[in-house]
């Protein structure tokens, strides 16, 4: 799609359709939209005077302009109530508008740069925004769809329009922002959304080779002799009972090299498709379990905009991925294996690998010197009882660091939650015959798998993120559509250049 900045007035473009916006509870419509309604005889206002338009957040209402303006159609899209509204707002309102508006064929169009007047956004922040509704909005993932390809219609211009010229160059910047931001997201999405038999542990080793390429990262891909030379048992014990070879993805960006210990370590849940293992899922929704890599795909694209954005920090991406399958091979519960820090694991439930699998990735990252360590994993049904799918739970062991990660949060507007981490909870993971259990039993299930993987942090100041909630969108909500959400490539990504400010 072809977005691109011009001045002048909005009124007067000649596109198939422009978008305005309204706040809720506005009874006379102000700025570009008090334009349209003025050229249009009222018509706004008078939609707004019998309750047909009230301006509620993602709310679309359609005018044709019957040749009294230069372009066919307007969109009116509301923005919610004023004193709730953020950048948030526009990503929302943006892809509804564009969504409804590709529904109806339309190919061109044009839009003012939302919040960015009486919103009280700053124009490249608003621009921001306005792109990553937009390109967000409208992905859909249907490449194994025939039928329709020949008649699918996208739109395939945007024109965002400017009163002011003096903004234009700082709106330029943010649109180049938000598409780079966007651009990751989709490619996160993209990798979660592919099916089990395509996203293959040695597919994602692929897809983080592109990602070296385009960025300039070093990578390096460990196969199973030197993870068995590293001693990661806990991996490799996930791993066994499937025919796919198992991938340690590791990408790497200098951004400080003087200052070695300035880094940063995202880590990612790579499991491509899990069964369960020999504890076996049940059979209903089970084709959902190929999302359960959406912690990978997110820190490899994070990785796109990291090497683009280039911080003043050493960061490196760290993504344990392998098939959790019943295989002739697989582990059993009960089960003991060895991690690479030489902490041993009772096998107590074989659907609890995630967790396996990061211990080994924290050990490594902890190997490399890395002090600071994020994790991301669609870890445990639990959050999604506990949070729904509203946020990400976050868990750690440092606060200046999970301050930090909810501020990155705040800042793209994937919102998070903090859950305590009492010692106590730890009582439950205790095991008889090895130093832990690798699961908790059903109480507080999400915070014992989050103790579970902050026992191999040795010292080093982590956090915890669990998108099982978050990852995966039932349907259409803001700009996430049936699928992959992408969730977190945006705030991995703030984090690593709020990083490198400090």
């Amino acid at each position: 799609m072809d977005i691109r900045v011009v001045a002048g007035d909005i009124t007067a473009r000649p596109a198939a359709a422009i978008i305005v916006n309204l706040f809720e509870g506005v009874a006379s419509p102000g700025g570009a939209a008090g334009a349209v309604d003025s050229a249009l005889g009222g018509a706004i206002a008078a939609l707004i005077a019998d309750g047909e338009t009230k301006g509620k957040l993602g709310e679309v209402t359609l005018l044709h302009t019957l040749g009294k303006m230069a372009p066919a159609r307007v969109v009116v899209v509301g923005l919610g109530k004023q004193e709730k509204f953020g950048a948030d707002a526009v990503r929302t309102a943006m892809a509804a508008a564009c969504r409804h508006l590709r529904g109806i064929s339309v190919e061109r169009i044009a839009t003012i740069v939302h919040g960015a007047g009486v919103g009280g956004l700053d124009a490249r922040q608003a621009a921001e925004a306005v792109t990553e509704g937009a390109l967000l909005g409208l992905y859909r993932f249907d490449k194994y769809k025939t039928s329709d390809a020949a008649t699918r219609k996208e739109i395939k211009e945007i024109e965002i329009v400017e009163a002011d010229a003096a903004k234009i160059g700082e709106i330029e910047a943010g649109v180049t922002h938000g598409r780079m931001l966007a651009e990751a997201t989709v490619f996160a999405r993209d990798m979660i959304n592919e099916p089990g038999n395509v996203m293959t542990p040695t597919r994602m080793a692929e897809r983080a080779l592109e990602v070296s390429r385009e960025a300039s990262l070093g990578l390096d891909v460990i196969e199973r002799p030197r993870m068995k030379e590293l001693g990661m048992g806990a991996f490799l014990g996930v791993a066994q009972g499937s025919v796919e070879p198992p991938k340690l993805i590791v990408l790497k960006y200098t951004g400080d090299p003087e200052n070695p210990t300035n880094n940063l370590g995202l880590l990612g849940k790579g499991i491509t498709f899990d069964s369960g293992g020999i504890s076996i899922k049940p059979s209903e929704n089970m084709g959902d379990m190929k999302g359960d890599m959406a912690g990978g795909a997110a820190v490899i694209s994070a990785m796109k905009v990291i090497g683009r954005l280039k911080p003043r920090i050493n960061v490196y991406a760290i993504v344990p991925a392998t098939e959790n399958m019943p295989g002739g091979r697989a582990q059993r519960p009960g089960d003991i294996v060895k991690t690479m820090n030489g902490k041993t694991i009772e096998i107590d439930n074989t659907d609890a690998e995630g967790r396996l699998v990061l211990a080994d990735a924290m050990a490594y990252a902890r190997s490399l010197g890395i002090e600071r360590i994020v994790d991301v994993a669609t870890l445990t049904g639990a959050m999604i009882i506990g949070l729904g799918k509203v946020c990400t739970g976050v868990f750690g062991n440092n606060q200046q660091l999970i301050d930090s990660v909810l501020e990155a949060g705040k800042q793209t507007g994937e919102r998070m939650w903090q859950l305590p981490m009492f010692d106590d909870y730890k009582d439950q993971y205790k095991s008889e015959w090895a130093d832990i259990k690798n699961t908790g039993g059903r109480p507080a299930g999400s915070i014992t798998g989050a103790h579970i993987i902050g026992e191999f942090a040795a010292g080093a100041a982590w956090a915890h993120l669990d998108i099982a909630g978050t990852s995966m969108a039932d349907g259409v909500t803001g700009t996430n559509v049936k699928g992959a959400t992408g969730v977190m490539v945006r705030s991995l990504a703030q984090l690593a250049v709020n990083l490198g400010r400090s």
